[in-house]
C-alpha cells in the first residue's frame, strides 16, 4: 500500500513538474515574440519592466517612447523625474519649458511596502498630463536601475528635443 502510495504521489509530481515546463516554455516565447513584434516595429528596448502578470517592455523609436502599447509623444514631454516612494529625487525638465509654465515637482502617495521595499517610478509629464512608469520594488537595487534608465533615456530626449525644435 506505502507503495501505492509513493508511486501516486510520485506520477502527481512528474505531472506537476511537466506543467510548469509547459508552462514557463510558452511564456517565454510569448515574450519573445513580443520583444521581436517590437523590434521589427523599429524600436530600441530600454528596459523589460517586472509588472504582474508579466513584463512590460519601455521602448522607443525616433518620435516616441511606448510603456507597453502607450505612446508618449516625446516633443510633448516637458518633465522627468525618478520617484522613491512617490517622492522625485532627480528631475530633468525641458529646456523648452518658459518659467510661465513651471510645474511642480510630481509626487504620488507612498505606498505601503516601506522602507524594507523602496518603490521605484518614473514620472514623465507631458503636455496633456503625467505617464507613471512604475518599475517596482525589487530588492538589490534592479528597480533602482531600471528607473535610471529610462530617466537616462527621456532626459536624453529631452535635451535632443529641444535643440532640434
Amino acid at each position: 500500500m506505502r507503495d501505492v502510495v509513493a508511486g501516486v504521489f510520485a506520477a502527481v509530481l512528474v505531472f506537476a513538474a511537466l506543467s510548469l515546463l509547459t508552462t514557463l516554455h510558452f511564456y517565454r516565447k510569448r515574450h519573445e515574440r513580443s520583444r521581436q513584434a517590437a523590434l521589427d516595429r523599429g524600436r530600441q528596448i530600454i528596459v523589460e519592466l517586472p509588472t504582474d502578470p508579466e513584463l512590460t517592455l519601455f521602448t522607443q523609436d525616433a518620435d516616441h517612447f511606448y510603456y507597453g502599447d502607450q505612446p508618449i509623444e516625446k516633443t510633448q514631454i516637458v518633465a522627468v523625474r525618478v520617484l522613491i516612494n512617490g517622492s522625485p529625487i532627480a528631475a530633468a525638465v525641458s529646456p523648452r519649458l518658459h518659467d510661465k509654465d513651471a510645474r511642480q515637482p510630481t509626487s504620488f502617495e507612498d505606498r505601503p511596502e516601506g522602507i524594507a521595499r523602496d518603490r521605484w517610478d518614473v514620472a514623465i509629464e507631458t503636455l496633456s498630463g503625467t505617464v507613471l512608469v512604475e518599475c517596482g520594488a525589487i530588492r538589490e537595487r534592479i528597480s533602482q536601475e531600471l528607473a535610471r534608465k529610462i530617466f537616462d533615456a527621456v532626459r536624453a530626449s529631452l535635451t535632443h528635443h529641444s535643440t532640434s525644435a
